[in-house]
C-alpha cells in the first residue's frame, strides 16, 4: 500500500504513521473486509484489499475491490489478472451479485487490466449516464 500511495494514481504521498502502524489490525478485527496478496518468495508483491457490501436492487451481498495494487517492479507479468481472478472466486464462494472498483479516468493501465478482466462502467441505462464515484471527506474525531 504504502508504495502505491506514493505514486501519483495512489494519491502522491506516503500513508500516514498511524495509517501504516494500525491497518492490518484494524482491518483483522472487521469480519467484512479482507485482503488477498501475492508473494515472490517472502516478498508481497500484489494486493487486493475487498470489503463486503449488499446489494438492495439484487437483495444479495457484493465485493468492492478497495484496493488493488501491484508493485511497479511486478508489473506486466498478470499478477493483477491472477488477483483479480482470486476476489471473483472469493465473491461467487460469498454469494455475491457483484464485484465493484473505482479506478482514477487517468489510470489508462488498470482501466485496461479492469476491461480485460471484464468490468465495465456501470450503468442502469444508457439514457441516465454512467454511475460517478462521489465522496465528502469527513474531520476525524479522536
Amino acid at each position: 500500500m504504502q508504495h502505491y500511495a506514493k505514486e501519483p494514481t495512489g494519491g502522491g504521498e506516503a500513508l500516514p504513521h498511524a495509517v501504516v502502524a494500525n491497518l492490518v489490525s484494524t482491518m483483522a478485527k472487521l469480519d467484512y473486509v479482507f485482503s488477498l496478496l501475492v508473494f515472490a518468495g517472502e516478498t508481497p508483491v500484489a494486493l487486493a484489499n475487498c470489503v463486503l457490501g449488499f446489494s438492495t436492487f439484487k437483495c444479495a451481498p457484493l465485493l468492492n475491490i478497495h484496493d488493488l495494487v501491484v508493485h511497479s517492479d511486478w508489473r506486466g507479468r498478470g499478477l493483477s489478472q491472477l488477483l483479480l481472478q482470486a476476489v471473483e472466486q472469493q465473491a461467487i464462494q460469498r454469494g455475491c451479485c457483484k464485484v465493484t472498483l473505482e479506478v482514477l479516468e487517468g489510470n489508462t493501465v488498470a482501466r485496461h487490466a479492469y476491461l480485460k478482466a471484464g468490468f465495465a462502467p456501470y450503468q442502469l441505462r444508457p439514457e441516465t449516464g454512467k454511475a460517478m464515484f462521489w465522496q465528502k471527506p469527513l474531520l476525524h474525531r479522536e
